[in-house]
């Protein structure tokens, strides 16, 4: 089986956006996924026409709008389990926006990570945090089921966020919930932060997972540092995979035309089973 690769858009710093999808595509991918903050400071600030021209510049160069992530980067002030009601509804319209400009774009994922939006307040508990967590993502979820959008909640690394750091606690959140449009993604830095090794993982989640960030533990690109993706490919592979793999960094060096060129090499030869990385 051959695997769908993609790349997401916020390393590419003050690219114009027909330039990143150039790139995405001389570099080799099939895909790209949107930071919505790169592109404005709310989605609403996007009319129509904007949105078209966005869509149209990833398919002149035979690319796919994946989907949106770091949703609530802007605008500030945003939270999903405030337990005040103004904010948190806020949030709520917000991801409704969120839903309506993915699915313009043409894309089928919206990331959920948000690490500073989810975080535990002062003075609120964990069982609270997480009913609140519910209440937000059940209200937004009928919008992205009329769009055709299915949201992915992320795992984060305790170093990221002191609120669902496991796979198993997010996919308890999935079952409670219980909604066709919420599924799982898995992103191998986090990943590698549990005692789990990550093909383990992505087994023990195979029912639930929808897409997969590409990196290192060390914040680079694949093959950027010691993890290895061979299992990872390999484990993909058994289950099926269909979803996507997408490249998604935390350190922009040494630019991002290297990332995405050297990235999208070791990806293909781990997932061939070659270990060979580039010289990073």
């Amino acid at each position: 089986m051959s695997f769908k690769f993609g790349i997401c858009n916020e390393m590419f710093e003050h690219w114009e956006w027909p330039d990143v999808c150039r790139e995405a595509r001389r570099a080799g991918y099939q895909g790209v996924e949107v930071a919505p903050f790169t592109l404005a400071e709310r989605v609403t600030d996007l009319d129509q026409a904007r949105r078209r021209e966005i869509r149209r510049a990833a398919g002149d160069q035979g690319l796919e709008v994946i989907g949106l992530h770091w949703l609530l980067v802007s605008p500030q002030g945003l939270y999903i389990n405030t337990p005040d009601d103004a904010i948190r509804h806020a949030t709520q319209d917000y991801f409704r926006h969120l839903v309506d400009f993915c699915a313009d774009l043409g894309g089928k994922l919206m990331i959920l990570g948000s690490p500073k939006q989810r975080s535990l307040l002062p003075g609120v508990d964990y069982a609270t945090a997480w009913a609140l967590t519910k209440e937000t993502l059940s209200a937004i979820l009928p919008t992205a089921a009329e769009r055709g959008v299915t949201l992915c909640f992320e795992p984060l690394t305790p170093l990221d966020t002191d609120f669902i750091n496991t796979a198993a606690e997010a996919r308890r959140l999935l079952e409670e919930i219980s909604h066709p449009c919420l599924r799982l993604i898995l992103d191998v830095r986090s990943a590698s932060s549990e005692a789990t090794p990550v093909p383990q993982l992505l087994a023990e989640n195979q029912a639930y997972l929808a897409h997969v960030h590409a990196n290192d533990e060390n914040e680079r690109g694949p093959g950027f540092g010691d993890t290895d993706f061979v299992p990872i490919f390999a484990e993909l592979r058994r289950q099926g995979y269909q979803g996507w793999v997408s490249v998604e960094v935390f350190d922009f060096s040494p630019d991002p035309v290297t990332i995405a060129t050297r990235s999208l090499e070791y990806m293909k030869r781990a997932a061939a089973g070659q270990a060979e990385r580039p010289d990073a």
